[in-house]
C-alpha cells in the first residue's frame, strides 16, 4: 500500500486482504483456529519461522486488516485490537509493569481509566501518584526512581482540557518511562501522539471509529520492538481479543471517519458559540475556541478542534436535568463520536464513583455538562437547544 495516501484513501484501501474470490468489501473471517498443510508446517508457524495465523485469540485475517489500517492511521509500526477500549487501556499499562514500578497519571481521566490506575493497579503492588497534568513541573515532581509509565488523555473527559504531550515526553525520555496516551476525543485525524514523542496510543474504537453505536472494540499501537517486547505476550495469554466481526464492522465505521469528524466538528464550534451566548450557560469549554485556557498548546498539537463540547448550566444539576431531558434532537447516553449527538450529565454517570473533592478538582460541577455532536444538520440541533433552554431557569 502507498505511504503517500492521505488518511481519507488510508481508510478505505489501505491493509485490505483479498481472499481468491476478489471479495470488494473485506470478509469477515469467523474462525477460531486455522489448518495446517502439514505437521512440519504447523511445527513452524509455532516457531515463528514461517508466517500466518495460529488461533483467533492471538489474530485473524480480519483484525490483522483493522490493526494495518489503524497503523497507517496513527504513523504506527504494529497494533493489537481488544475487545474494548478498556482492555487496550488495562493492556498498555499492566503488560509493561510489575511489582514496585511506579506510574505518574493525570488526575482528569475517564473514571474507569482512573480506576485502572489508582485501584486496581496497586493492587499488584504498583504504585501510582495523580497530578494536575495540565502544568509541566508537576509531571517532574513526581517523578520517583521507579516511575516506568505516564499515562494521560488529552483533551480530558469532559471538561477538554489539554496535556502537553511533546513536554511529558521530554521528560519521559530523559528517565528512559514510556508515555502512553488515551487519543479518543481527539481523534487520530486531529493529533498524532506518536509524532509528538509519545510511544504507545490507546483508542476505545466503540467512539469515533465505529461512530454508529453498534460494537465495541480498543486498539494499542506502538513501534514493534515494544510490542513484540511487553504487549505479544500479555496479549496472547490473557485474552482481550477482538472478535472479528467487531474488526469488520470498524473496517466499515472507519472508512467514513473523515467525513464523519469533519461535519461533527464543525457542528460542535457552532454549537459551543451558541451557547456562549445563553443566558442560563455559566461556561463553555471548546478546544476550537480562543478562549480556551490552553489555546496555545492545542494550536501546537492539535490540527482541529473536537467533535465534543463541554458547558456548564449556572441552574446546577437541576438545570443540567431539565435540559437533557427537553431535547429532542439530542439524546442522553453516555456515549460519544456517535453518528447521533448524545449529551450527559458527568456527575452523575461516567464520573459518578468519584468523591465530591475529586469531581471538583476535575471541575466537573453539578451543573456540567458533555455533549457529543453528531451529523445531524447543524441548524436543527441548535433549534433543539434553543426549545430546550427555554425550560432551563437562569
Amino acid at each position: 500500500m502507498s505511504k503517500t495516501w492521505r488518511p481519507a484513501t488510508q481508510l478505505v484501501h489501505e491493509g485490505t486482504l483479498r481472499s481468491q474470490y476478489g471479495e470488494t468489501s473485506e470478509a469477515i473471517f469467523l474462525t477460531q483456529g486455522f489448518v495446517y498443510e502439514t505437521s512440519e508446517a504447523a511445527e513452524a508457524r509455532f516457531k515463528g519461522e514461517t508466517d500466518g495465523f495460529i488461533y483467533a485469540r492471538y489474530g485473524s485475517p480480519t483484525n490483522d486488516m483493522f490493526e494495518k489500517r489503524m497503523c497507517a492511521l496513527e504513523g504506527a509500526e504494529d497494533a493489537r485490537a481488544t475487545a474494548s477500549g478498556m482492555a487496550a487501556v488495562t493492556a498498555a499499562i499492566l503488560c509493561q509493569l510489575k511489582a514496585g514500578d511506579h506510574i505518574v497519571a493525570a488526575r482528569a481521566l475517564f473514571g474507569s481509566c482512573r480506576w485502572v490506575v489508582e485501584t486496581l493497579a496497586p493492587k499488584y503492588g504498583i504504585e501510582c501518584t495523580l497530578i494536575d497534568g495540565r502544568y509541566l513541573e508537576n509531571w517532574e515532581k513526581a517523578i520517583r526512581p521507579a516511575t516506568k509509565v505516564f499515562f494521560l488523555e488529552s483533551p480530558t473527559n469532559p471538561t477538554l482540557e489539554v496535556v502537553d504531550i511533546a513536554g511529558v515526553a521530554r521528560l519521559a525520555d530523559q528517565i528512559g518511562a514510556k508515555v502512553v496516551v488515551d487519543n479518543v476525543f481527539a481523534t487520530p485525524l486531529f493529533q498524532k501522539p506518536l509524532e509528538l514523542g509519545a510511544h504507545i496510543v490507546v483508542y476505545s474504537a466503540t467512539k469515533h471509529i465505529d461512530g454508529q453505536g453498534r460494537c465495541l472494540g480498543g486498539v494499542v499501537l506502538s513501534d514493534k520492538e515494544w510490542i513484540d517486547e511487553n504487549l505479544h505476550d500479555y496479549f496472547r495469554h490473557t485474552g482481550p481479543a477482538m472478535s472479528p466481526f467487531n474488526a469488520w464492522t470498524l473496517l466499515k465505521g472507519i472508512e467514513t471517519l473523515p467525513l464523519r469528524v469533519k461535519q461533527q466538528t464543525a457542528s460542535a464550534a457552532r454549537i459551543a458559540d451558541f451557547l456562549a451566548e445563553q443566558k442560563q450557560v455559566a461556561k463553555v469549554i471548546y478546544p476550537g475556541r480562543k478562549d480556551h485556557s490552553q489555546a496555545d498548546i492545542i494550536a501546537r498539537q492539535m490540527s482541529g478542534g473536537s467533535t465534543l463540547v463541554a458547558f456548564e448550566l449556572k441552574g446546577g444539576k437541576e438545570a443540567a436535568f431539565a435540559l437533557q431531558n427537553a431535547l429532542d434532537i439530542i439524546k442522553i447516553s453516555n456515549n460519544l463520536g456517535d453518528s447521533k449527538s448524545l449529551i450527559t450529565h458527568p456527575a452523575t454517570t461516567t464520573h459518578k464513583n468519584l468523591s465530591d473533592d475529586a469531581r471538583a478538582e476535575l471541575g466537573i460541577s453539578p451543573g456540567t455538562v458533555r455533549l457529543s455532536l453528531g451529523i445531524e444538520d447543524v441548524e436543527d440541533l441548535i433549534d433543539d437547544f434553543a426549545q430546550a433552554l427555554s425550560n432551563v431557569k437562569s
